[in-house]
């Protein structure tokens, strides 16, 4: 049974600068269970940064299901305030604490971190989508914009990158909706584009009733060629950030791809249950990516 999300930790006061790094490492291992096997490839400096940052976005994703339509603007202004002083180096809790000393040396804009609140903000005015540009612009804001900011702490030799972290948000994010129709569903949200469900003759009662009709399993099958093309197209980011981000990218990004396959072995899964890997499938993953870049 789906279990609620467990309440936020934005209230912690600020610590000493060592123990703040572990507060939000030990909250990217509790809440990251993909993404943190990608992260422990990276150096320590980069590791610390993208902990934080994804601590963040984490409070920040969490208060669409856990404050409630009627809070939601007032919590998100309270995370507005938090960006705004973290970028003048300004910090009341641990996970701001590390994210401003990335964000002064790794030059993240202060426009990528707001531009991730109002994605998180759209939450409380749609829980429906018309067509995929409407889709493809709330990605944007949720995940793109944190591929954009991890290439920044990354390091890059062409801006090109951005464009491709772009592109691999775009991936992720689909592949996300996929995983987690039935979760959404159970909040009232359908993500696919209403474009899609009519293309494919699949309705939005059969979603929210988790019962499989007719054209489920090619709508699927559209929905995974389309993560699958961006994902090809937004791995090039590997070309132009160093080698050790490389591996991580590859193992955030294989993890990902293998959920991709099990729903496309049982496209009916989605409506069942959350497909998710074993941890031997995720070493696997891992070792996959380091020989990758040998």
């Amino acid at each position: 049974m789906w279990a609620a999300p467990k309440p936020l930790e934005v209230e912690v006061p600020a610590l000493p600068l060592r123990e703040a790094q572990r507060y939000c490492q030990r909250m990217a291992y509790r809440e990251a269970q993909n993404f943190y096997w990608g992260f422990i490839s990276l150096e320590r400096e980069q590791r610390i940064a993208i902990y934080a940052l994804y601590s963040f976005a984490r409070q920040v994703d969490d208060e669409a299901d856990t404050a409630g339509l009627a809070r939601l603007h007032e919590r998100l202004a309270v995370h507005r305030e938090r960006v705004r002083a973290c970028v003048r180096g300004e910090f009341a809790d641990p996970v701001m604490q590390v994210l401003a000393h990335a964000v002064a040396r790794y030059q993240i804009p202060e426009s990528e971190l707001l531009a991730l609140i109002d994605g998180v903000e759209m939450d409380l005015h749609r829980a429906r989508y018309q067509t995929w540009e409407d889709l493809r612009e709330y990605c944007r804001l949720v995940a793109s914009v944190v591929g954009r900011m991890c290439a920044r702490i990354f390091g890059f030799s062409d801006p090109a990158a951005l464009d491709r972290a772009d592109e691999l948000g775009l991936a992720l994010q689909i592949t996300n909706i996929l995983r987690d129709v039935r979760e959404d569903a159970q909040l009232g949200r359908i993500y696919i584009p209403a474009e899609d469900l009519a293309r494919f003759g699949v309705a939005e009662r059969d979603l929210l009733e988790g019962r499989t009709s007719a054209g489920w399993r090619a709508l699927v099958a559209f929905e995974i060629l389309r993560a699958q093309e961006l994902f090809e197209r937004g791995l090039r980011v590997v070309d132009y950030i160093p080698w050790r981000a490389g591996v991580c990218v590859q193992t955030m990004a294989g993890i990902y791809h293998r959920i991709l396959d099990k729903i496309a072995r049982d496209p009916e899964l989605p409506l069942r249950a959350r497909a998710s890997l074993s941890r031997i499938e995720k070493l696997r993953v891992v070792l996959e990516s380091w020989l990758r870049v040998e």
